[in-house]
């Protein structure tokens, strides 16, 4: 039997993470890194540099603005569409060397945001 409280601490937070991840994916934590991967990179395609640089800023909107099943609470994990091409949005916590999995997600002093776009054969 959970009390009310510890369920209040869990969704608090779970909410935590949830806006700590929000910062991350909107540019707004300067120690969170952004990737694609290579493949999605590929697929999107992109002769010149011009072209690559219009990839990334399609990727870049698409993250900012995609939505979250309500099996994500703490918003670390969507899918969208872009230019036709699914592609996924996961989020992973590391301790602040990048090394290992945060002990706290729930606090930035200990922890780095890693945000992946990727193609579902990526992950």
């Amino acid at each position: 039997m959970h009390n009310t409280s510890d369920i209040t601490c869990a969704r608090q937070r779970t909410e935590r993470i949830a806006l700590l991840n929000d910062a991350a994916r909107q540019g707004r934590d300067r120690t969170a890194r952004i990737v694609m991967t290579s493949g999605l990179l590929a697929e999107l395609g992109g002769d010149t540099v011009e072209d690559r640089m219009m990839v990334h800023a399609r990727l870049m909107a698409a993250l900012r603005r995609c939505t979250f099943a309500p099996d994500s609470p703490k918003r670390d994990f969507a899918s969208m569409d872009v230019d036709g091409i699914k592609v996924l949005m996961k989020v992973d916590y590391y301790d602040t060397d990048l090394t290992f999995g945060s002990d706290d997600p729930a606090n930035p002093a200990v922890t780095r945001r890693v945000v992946t776009l990727m193609r579902p054969a990526d992950y």
